[in-house]
């Protein structure tokens, strides 16, 4: 049980080391040295601005149709 125990942690141990790697500061720099991060999130921004316009069209028809009946 013991041994069990001590393989189940350096196991552990592992996959935490390898996504801390992972996380380390090597591709964000690619998004923001070309400038397309704001291209990413000018065209995010625009789909939401976009689903929030879509919404509260929709919420004033349903609101108009309720009244009618």
């Amino acid at each position: 049980m013991n041994k069990l125990k001590i393989i189940a942690l350096l196991l552990l141990n592992s996959f935490l080391c390898i996504i801390v790697k992972a996380q380390e500061k090597g591709g964000e720099g690619l998004m923001r040295s070309n400038g397309k991060i704001f291209v990413v999130m000018a065209v995010v921004v625009t789909i939401l601005i976009g689903l929030f316009i879509y919404l509260a069209t929709v919420d004033r028809k349903i609101t108009k149709l309720e009244q009618e009946k």
